[in-house]
């Protein structure tokens, strides 16, 4: 990059949080390039269920302001066709009304607890935002590109290499290298895709041990999951787990069990014990603004820490 361009941004990485940061930017008149090391199909992004909630982020208050400012943005782009958003109904197991009533009462008008046909044991039935991350990934980076915008496949070993004036960390979980932040985990998801044998809702479970089971209906097929290995780096796909999950979501739903297996996909999460979102300075003076640690939610708060690391460029 080079020095006369004093008024550019640059973005360090390329997954949903890094795009929708650059989008914001770059439609509010900034020039600014992405950095990114991987495209954004083999981001940790793509990998994502997605379903909006804010799940396993901290600190709670802001990640559901950030998160109730990304449902206005989602739910304005499931009318806008090749976004990949769509708003879908499906269950909250384990989650009692008076739980999300608090502060989703005003946002989300449209919802229900379950009834002992939809769901066994206790749950919430609520219309969501399922993002198909494939797409959204795409269609980000083309209305990125229409806004003036620049993506530059680069490895960075740290953000000094970045020669502009402000420079915006969303490394997600590479930050715990090049900030570096040993605070930074990873959280090992594991998913399966399978032929989708004509689920229309998605549904999110939690069993008496622990274990999550979800499925997402998305356009590639049915997306289930779950782990959250904590700690874990593996990124091969393990047997045994894929076994497990599928069990798991055949036992809510058994028409699952002879599903034909399309892909096995793992993703780390990058998670910390709070988002970072902050400015800060590079040794040499220039602003460094921190927008990382998101964790499974980096879906649910893009939007929201975009714009507040927007206003923390300005």
């Amino acid at each position: 990059m080079a020095g006369e361009r004093g008024d550019e941004i640059a973005v360090v990485g390329g997954g949903v949080v890094g795009l929708t940061t650059a989008v914001v930017l770059a439609e509010r008149g900034r020039r600014v390039r992405v950095w990114t090391r991987d495209p954004a199909e083999a981001t940790t992004s793509a990998v994502a269920g997605a379903l909006w909630w804010p799940y396993r982020i901290e600190p709670v208050a802001l990640a559901r302001a950030w998160a109730l400012r990304s449902l206005e943005v989602y739910e304005e782009l499931a009318a806008r066709s090749g976004s990949g958003v769509r708003m879908v109904e499906g269950v909250l197991g384990e989650t009692r009304l008076d739980e999300v009533d608090g502060w989703l009462a005003e946002r989300v008008p449209e919802r229900r607890a379950t009834t002992a046909g939809e769901y066994t044991g206790y749950g919430v039935r609520v219309r969501l935002p399922l993002i198909d991350m494939p797409a959204h990934l795409a269609w980000l980076r083309e209305r990125f590109v229409a806004a003036g915008g620049v993506v530059e496949a680069r490895t960075v070993s740290g953000f000094a290499e970045a020669d502009a004036p402000v420079v915006i960390n969303c490394t997600g979980l590479a930050a715990r290298e090049l900030v570096p932040d040993p605070s930074v985990r990873p959280v090992r998801g594991q998913l399966v895709v399978v032929e989708n044998p004509g689920i229309d809702t998605w549904l999110v479970s939690t069993d008496a041990a622990g274990e999550y089971a979800y499925m997402f209906p998305q356009p590639g097929g049915l997306v289930l999951g779950g782990t959250a290995e904590e700690d874990v780096w593996s990124l091969e796909p393990d047997p045994a787990t894929a076994e497990a999950i599928i069990r798991r979501c055949a036992a809510l739903r058994p028409e699952i069990a002879g599903a034909r297996v399309l892909e096995h996909r793992v993703g780390l999460r990058p998670t910390r014990p709070a988002v970072r979102l902050e400015r800060d300075t590079l040794p040499d003076g220039r602003l460094l603004i921190h927008n990382y640690g998101h964790g499974g939610a980096g879906v649910t708060v893009a939007w929201g820490c975009a714009e507040e690391a927007a206003r923390l460029a300005a």
